[in-house]
């Protein structure tokens, strides 16, 4: 059984300091049977709790990890940084620097502003869509989470799926009037809905692959209509990459789906660990955002120094040139992604359990169903109950992953094969459980 008796009376005291003990919802383990491991360091693939636990780690602080933990050259540049001072609010040559490596691999941001969260970045392309089309009304999709701002509260995945809150209190009925919802992958809603409001609609917004109601793909096509309509349109079409950036290809989900969006929003591996996002796209569109145009969006610390050397540290890492004979860095991550699903899948079989796995370059997630999951709809049936009890097998056994079937896992280039078949190995355990689980129940 794990011992997690310092976490749990670390977890009494925070339900005093924070709301529900945390300062972001999933975190509180709602619904598991334990409370969550309080974290005291991590390094490579492994992280390890006040309790003295050590852990396989794919939630990797929710998707930025992508070199591992604390990985070398990224402390290196970060100590030598702080040296020179954290924040400064004045310019400097690493947001250039950054700006710069970011468009080498997404060339649809022509014109980039860093800013601190994904939250941020989203919020602000949308504020810029409406300025830019003098429109009110923007499109998302049922189950997509793009942060907390309020037009994006409705009908959100993630968190609010794991709570069972489709929409916060606090968002005004005006503000909900102007998001207009329709389900992902549903080709003929979204003909619908552009055909009935198209010419009143600032903007698209959608997780070009959705990681928010779990891992879900975008059906073949689909990306293409979307691209399509808003078009004809004149519609502003965002693809919200802050998770599937650099995840779903080096490219990410534009470069995977050979989609040109006329904005992106990206974070988590854009900061190396650190608050970092952004959000870019055509220059006539961009060059309406302050002081270059009248769309106003500020922030005291972004672009900051800290933020930008551990972003560009990531990135370097990521985008080196391999060895001859190697593949490139977010294909080996691809293909060892591909390693552990399939080893778990195969372990489903056997234990006779019904297990949709789907996978996005190093993105990867667990369904407990025997449908194909390809909505939010489809994602909340399947079976919650089993999932719980594989999650908290896998966790006994030292595999740290997301206490929501809602949520995405990561794979990192510090994850060894010898991670990947001990993760196998705990999880044909825990399937035997979940099989037992369901047998019974």
């Amino acid at each position: 059984m794990l011992n997690l008796e310092k976490s749990a009376e670390a977890f009494a005291e925070a339900k005093n300091l924070m709301p529900g003990g945390v300062n972001s919802p999933v975190r509180s383990y709602r619904g598991m049977s334990c409370p969550p491991p309080f974290i005291a360091r991590a390094e490579g693939s492994h992280i390890y709790d006040i309790d003295g636990n050590e852990y396989i780690d794919y939630v990797g602080s929710w998707g930025p990890m992508i070199v591992g933990h604390a990985h070398p050259q990224v402390v290196k540049a970060l100590q030598e940084a702080a040296a020179r001072g954290t924040s400064y609010g004045a310019p400097t040559l690493l947001e250039s620097q950054l700006a710069k490596k970011v468009m080498e691999v997404y060339p649809s941001m022509e014109v980039i502003r860093m800013v601190n969260s994904g939250t941020e970045a989203t919020m602000s392309a949308l504020r810029l869509a409406r300025g830019y089309t003098g429109r009110n009304k923007i499109v998302k999709f049922i189950g997509c989470y793009h942060g907390h701002s309020d037009s994006l509260l409705v009908k959100a995945g993630s968190g609010l799926a794991t709570f069972g809150v489709p929409d916060s209190p606090g968002v005004t009925p005006g503000t909900a009037e102007d998001t207009i919802t329709v389900p992902y992958n549903d080709f003929e809603a979204f003909k619908a809905v552009m055909e009935e409001k198209g010419e009143k609609i600032a903007a698209v917004i959608v997780e070009p692959v959705a990681g928010n109601m779990g891992l879900v793909l975008p059906k073949p096509g689909y990306l293409d209509l979307l691209r399509k309509l808003t078009k004809e349109h004149g519609t502003l079409l965002i693809f919200d990459e802050v998770m599937c950036g650099f995840r779903a290809s080096l490219g990410g989900a534009q470069a995977a789906y050979a989609i040109h969006p006329d904005l992106t929003c990206l974070g988590k591996i854009i900061g190396g660990g650190l608050p970092v996002a952004a959000y870019g796209g055509r220059r006539e569109i961009m060059e309406q955002v302050s002081p270059a145009g009248p769309v106003y969006q500020a922030g005291t610390l972004s672009g900051n120094p800290l933020a930008m050397t551990a972003g560009l540290e990531t990135l370097n890492i990521i985008t080196a040139q391999p060895e001859p004979g190697e593949g490139d860095y977010s294909r080996k991550l691809t293909l060892k992604t591909k390693d552990l699903i399939l080893g778990i899948a195969g372990k489903a079989r056997e234990a006779g359990v019904a297990l949709q796995v789907q996978q996005a370059g190093s993105m990867f997630g667990f369904f407990f169903n025997d449908h194909e999951v390809v909505d939010y709809e489809t994602s909340a049936a399947s079976d919650q109950e089993a999932f719980k009890v594989w999650f908290m097998s896998m966790l006994e056994q030292g595999i740290y992953m997301a206490p929501s079937q809602f949520e995405t896992l990561f794979m990192s280039g510090a994850h060894t094969d010898e991670d990947i078949q001990k993760t196998i190995a705990a999880a044909e355990v825990a399937l035997k459980k979940v099989a037992e689980f369901q047998k019974n129940r």
